[in-house]
């Protein structure tokens, strides 16, 4: 029996109401460039089809280092700057491991 150690995470992010264009915008551009960095398994920006300010990322890593090691990319750190002001409220972010 195989044991999933990889590391889910939810991440959301609740943009003000006049910004949802240029949050979208940043977060998008996340995207492919985590996809590319070592441990990363998968990661999925969704929109709120019923509330438009709403986003969540989808992620899976290879384990909580390479998550870790995430925070401190250049696009990472580039996001969180421009993201500065165009948040309603901090971002919240959720660490889950397989239970089954």
């Amino acid at each position: 029996m195989t044991v999933d150690s990889s590391l889910r995470v939810i991440a959301h992010a609740k943009a003000k109401t006049d910004q949802v264009a240029r949050v979208r915008e940043i977060l998008t551009a996340l995207v492919d460039a985590t996809r590319q960095e070592p441990g990363c398994l998968s990661y999925e920006l969704l929109q709120n089809h019923a509330d438009p300010t709403d986003f969540v990322f989808v992620e899976r890593w290879a384990s909580a280092t390479a998550e870790r090691a995430h925070f401190v990319t250049p696009h990472l750190l580039t996001a969180l700057q421009q993201l500065s002001g165009l948040l309603s409220s901090e971002p919240e972010i959720c660490r889950y491991g397989v239970v089954q």
